[in-house]
């Protein structure tokens, strides 16, 4: 894992179906739902090397971005320093079973964006 890299990312979408068809007819993404208690569809951008993927899921407010995150060695000590430079934390610490840790911050100028701890022993 390279830490600091965007690993992931989340698009907001009113109609989810037409945003995954979007994606696949300009891009070539593969788009699968992915079997979880909501509506959230995983995107597989291209081969192993050098991709980002991520996810497609319903907007739950109008003003909800695209979502960057961050692979990180620790959740627990990245949220500590991204409080101490002036950030927030606006969902904390939580585990995605099987995949790791994560959680939800802000920098100083407002932009929002995720930090993840790869743990498959997360439940």
């Amino acid at each position: 894992m390279l830490q600091g890299r965007v690993m992931y990312f989340e698009l907001p979408a009113d109609d989810p179906k037409r945003a995954i068809a979007f994606y696949e007819k300009v891009f070539g993404w593969t788009i699968t739902k992915w079997d979880a208690p909501m509506d959230y569809w995983l995107v597989t951008t291209g081969a192993m090397t050098n991709r980002v993927n991520g996810a497609i899921m319903p907007r739950r407010m109008p003003e909800q971005v695209t979502v960057n995150t961050i692979s990180v060695a620790s959740v627990d000590d990245f949220t500590k320093k991204i409080v101490d430079a002036g950030g927030n934390v606006m969902v904390p610490k939580m585990a995605v079973a099987g995949q790791g840790y994560f959680a939800y911050c802000t920098d100083p100028e407002g932009n929002v964006f995720g930090v993840m701890e790869m743990n498959p022993s997360a439940k």
